[in-house]
């Protein structure tokens, strides 16, 4: 069973949710493996409380040019989408690294055997660090400056996808709707989108809860900070898209101080707890006890 933990706009408590979450389904004795798929800023290990361990270089394939077999055809140059490679007035070709993709169209369409040879750069790391709650947080965490997200997405899934053996793998994406979120999402049976009742948090909501319904994967809204804004038109919307609003969580400075202790507020005992307590009871009824 996978779960997808999502929200369109950055800031709506997505993380806590998530963090929470798995708490909360441990509590309740489910097999879980958890995911911190928003490689550009995690943090669930940090609302953990914990040191990420066990890393794992992720690296992308780079072009590298053997001009003593190259043919200036400019074939390579051509079939590059991502204009990483300039050639001169000769054909004579040069790799952009920062723009390269990986994507390999270059390796493919050379005419020449060995001519593009295999190169690699670091574009960051994974890592599987056993928790003190009973289960393994994924993290994918990318290199400083690294504009290109999705491949490290993608290891980060397939380790998750490797270590996780039986229950629920639960996943934390990144903000919005782009492809890395729908990489994250991509094959859940249930994706809860987590929102605020702002005009900003409503809107990007509304994405999300449109990504979820391309993909074919019902869908739950959680309202975070619920007192604070417009929650009926937040019903509004996920009637609009048959979602299920299944958790309001009201701004508590019990859970902002959970937040920056690194103690997910699932694990005491004040009234928020059983929020989280009730939000996994529900997602185990939905995955018929999560086995």
């Amino acid at each position: 069973m996978q779960i997808a933990v999502s929200g369109g706009k950055g800031g709506t408590g997505k993380s806590t949710v998530a963090v929470n979450l798995a708490i909360a389904l441990k509590k309740l004795g489910t097999e879980l493996t958890f995911a911190d798929l928003d490689v550009e800023a995690p943090n669930d290990h940090l609302l953990l409380g914990i040191e990420l361990t066990d890393e794992e270089p992720v690296n992308q394939f780079m072009p590298r040019f053997d001009y003593s077999k190259c043919t200036r055809c400019r074939k390579c140059a051509e079939a590059c989408e991502e204009h990483a490679i300039i050639t001169l007035k000769d054909g004579t070709p040069f790799l952009m690294p920062n723009l390269c993709s990986g994507c390999r169209a270059c390796e493919i369409v050379c005419p020449v055997p060995g001519a593009i040879l295999e190169g690699q750069r670091l574009i960051g790391h994974t890592y599987a660090t056993p928790t003190p709650h009973g289960f393994t947080l994924v993290t994918g965490v990318l290199k400083e400056g690294e504009e290109r997200s999705m491949p490290l997405v993608v290891a980060a899934k397939k380790r998750a996808l490797k270590v996780h053996r039986k229950g629920v793998l639960l996943i934390d994406t990144a903000a919005g709707t782009g492809n890395v979120v729908s990489k994250a999402v991509e094959f859940s049976d249930l994706l809860i989108a987590v929102t605020e009742p702002t005009p900003l948090g409503i809107h990007d909501t509304e994405l999300i809860l449109e990504l979820g319904r391309l993909m074919g994967i019902p869908t739950w809204v959680v309202i975070n900070r619920a007192d604070l804004g417009e929650r009926e038109r937040v019903y509004e919307l996920a009637k609009k898209y048959d979602a299920e609003v299944v958790a309001e969580i009201p701004y508590s400075e019990n859970i902002v101080r959970s937040y920056v202790s690194g103690r997910p507020i699932a694990l005491t005992d004040y009234p928020e707890a059983r929020i989280f307590e009730e939000l996994a009871g529900k997602v185990l009824s939905f995955l018929g006890g999560g086995e």
